[in-house]
């Protein structure tokens, strides 16, 4: 993976429209970034919190849930019971959730968010969605680029908390 480009610059996903290819990129290169930094390190590890920060294993499993989360309200729809009980779970660290389990639970948020652009209709972007119980303004394209945003700033948060972690706490130079 580190020898090629980054996912944006390989060129368009099949079957996603034009509009919607960097929510596509930032999906894949997320799901590249947690395969690249969960592998081979021990559940201890991905469920350590260095000074009280979250754990790699919590921004892994919270990404991956709020993707499916945003995804939802983008179809215009609200969150099943279900959502809502995962949503509660997210937070309490799992050290029977290991690597190989982040990493295909992620991937299957990934697929599904993949499977659901390719079936979106460029004529929906722009229609209003409601968003939470307060039903907050947004539209369907706003919804889908923020989940990209909101997946990527918890990779950047995972590969940090996986650094830190790797490294004992000391500076590495």
């Amino acid at each position: 993976m580190t020898d090629m480009p980054e996912v944006w610059l390989r060129g368009p996903v099949a079957g996603i429209p034009p509009v919607l290819q960097p929510v596509a990129h930032s999906l894949l290169q997320s799901l590249e970034e947690v395969k690249r930094h969960l592998t081979g390190l021990a559940a201890s590890q991905i469920w350590t919190r260095p000074g009280g920060a979250g754990s790699a294993g919590f921004h892994v499993r919270h990404a991956a849930g709020s993707l499916d989360r945003l995804f939802t309200y983008a179809r215009g729809e609200q969150l099943s019971s279900g959502q809502m009980a995962d949503l509660r779970d997210e937070g309490p660290e799992n050290s029977d959730v290991d690597a190989a389990k982040l990493i295909a639970a992620f991937e299957t948020a990934v697929d599904r968010a993949l499977q659901q652009l390719r079936a979106t209709q460029d004529t929906t972007l722009l229609e209003g969605r409601g968003v939470g119980r307060a039903q907050l303004p947004s539209t369907a394209l706003g919804l889908l680029f923020h989940a990209a945003e909101h997946t990527q700033r918890h990779m950047g948060q995972m590969a940090t908390i996986c650094a830190v972690v790797v490294s004992g706490g000391r500076p590495t130079s």
